[in-house]
């Protein structure tokens, strides 16, 4: 690969000066994101040369590495190709397509399913799909930004809850008027808090209001419930009290892109009116294949479920018993384990003292958590052993002590 070429800043231009300007802006707030390569998508993997174990993946199950998922991957490319070539709705949607969307909707006990290429693009073409200007849409606080950038698309009134406070929710629902249309939206599993809904005081309110509930349980499905069938099954929802389930494929199923379930009306409006949907490649035809084939491990191997849940107890008794100065242990019952650290400064400090110790666990920082809420976002996955775990905690517990020192 050349080097890259360097500009001089008196040959910057006014574009190229407006950007440098952003730039330095960003690390003088302490906010500049940077990238690691590292050698594979495994819990122990290799950076810069060196041996590390990472907590900080969304490959829940372990199914990213799994070599059926990859054999499934390898095969379906040799069989159907390695991309699409077209968008769904030109030639790109071939029979294995056919198959996953009937499986997705199977498994969520719904009609229908469709793919999408990433769990942003199906919450940008659901609700830019379904509401349009004068419409409104009822957040909680800490939905996804995908959710919020779906509804800033579709020009309706966005409105926003205390996270997880259904009275403010109900207020702002009864207060619009009853003929304009509107939709209530809500993660199924918080990705930075880690707890989840209350998806049935939700669906209450839905129904009391003549709402559609939309619910994105893209950390949900796969880990919670006793068939992994997400936040719903663990909550005991019947699938109609939420008519728009949006799920992911790059998390605990292991591969990429995302689905939405629901109703044979609601795929169908998608079809005809989700952009995200229309303007772009169909999913690898690959992926599908890989992803049928992680179905299958999640429905028949419920032992790795009940690993990861047993690590998830362990992780928080002995944090709890570890009482680690400067950290706060967030509620969740998820592989979401969020350790409230306060500042950005002592999170990047926390995290780069476990990278000097071989552990990867990135800081989250403003602007995807509120000032003063920086924290370490450990995830726990099924490939992670005991042993791993007895590292991270021994990992913890010296290198907060010599953080806060």
């Amino acid at each position: 690969m050349p080097p890259p070429i360097e500009v001089g800043a008196d040959k910057m231009n006014p574009f190229e000066t407006a950007l440098q300007h952003r730039l330095e802006q960003q690390k003088a707030a302490g906010r500049y994101r940077r990238r690691r390569s590292q050698r594979d998508a495994g819990v122990h993997t290799r950076i810069n040369g060196r041996d590390m174990l990472t907590f900080c993946s969304n490959d829940y199950l372990g199914l990213a590495t799994h070599p059926r998922v990859v054999k499934a991957l390898c095969d379906g490319a040799r069989r159907h190709g390695a991309g699409g070539g077209a968008s769904h709705l030109v030639n790109g949607h071939q029979e294995i397509h056919d198959r996953l969307e009937m499986r997705l909707a199977q498994w969520t006990g719904r009609e229908r399913a469709l793919l999408f290429g990433s769990g942003y693009q199906a919450n940008l073409g659901v609700i830019s799909a379904l509401m349009s200007r004068g419409g409104h849409v009822v957040h909680d606080r800490l939905n996804h930004a995908s959710l919020l950038d779906g509804t800033l698309l579709s020009g309706a009134r966005l409105h926003r809850f205390a996270h997880g406070d259904t009275s403010l929710a109900e207020q702002t629902l009864a207060g619009l008027a009853p003929e304009s249309d509107r939709l209530l939206v809500s993660d199924g599993v918080f990705s930075m808090d880690g707890d989840c809904a209350d998806v049935n005081a939700l669906a209450r309110l839905a129904e009391r209001y003549d709402t559609p509930l939309m619910i994105d349980d893209a950390h949900g499905l796969g880990v919670l419930g006793q068939h992994g069938a997400g936040t719903l099954e663990a909550q005991n929802m019947p699938p109609d009290r939420v008519p728009i389930l949006v799920g992911t494929l790059g998390k605990a199923l292991g591969t990429q892109g995302a689905f939405v379930t629901g109703s044979h009306a609601l795929i169908e409006s998608l079809i005809q009116f989700a952009r995200p949907f229309i303007y772009t490649t169909s999913l690898s035809p690959a992926l599908a294949s890989a992803t049928l084939a992680a179905l299958d491990l999640v429905q028949t191997e419920p032992e790795r479920r009940a690993h990861l849940h047993r690590l998830i107890q362990r992780f928080r008794q002995e944090l709890a018993t570890l009482a680690l100065p400067g950290i706060t242990l967030m509620p969740s019952e998820t592989p979401i384990q969020p350790l409230l650290v306060g500042s950005e400064q002592a999170a990047m400090a926390l995290s780069e003292s476990l990278y000097e110790d071989g552990i990867l666990c990135t800081a989250i920082r403003p602007p995807t958590v509120p000032p003063g809420q920086s924290r370490l976002r450990v995830t726990l996955s099924a490939a992670h052993t005991e042993a791993d775990l007895d590292r991270l905690l021994t990992a913890l517990e010296r290198c907060c002590r010599t953080v806060t020192s």
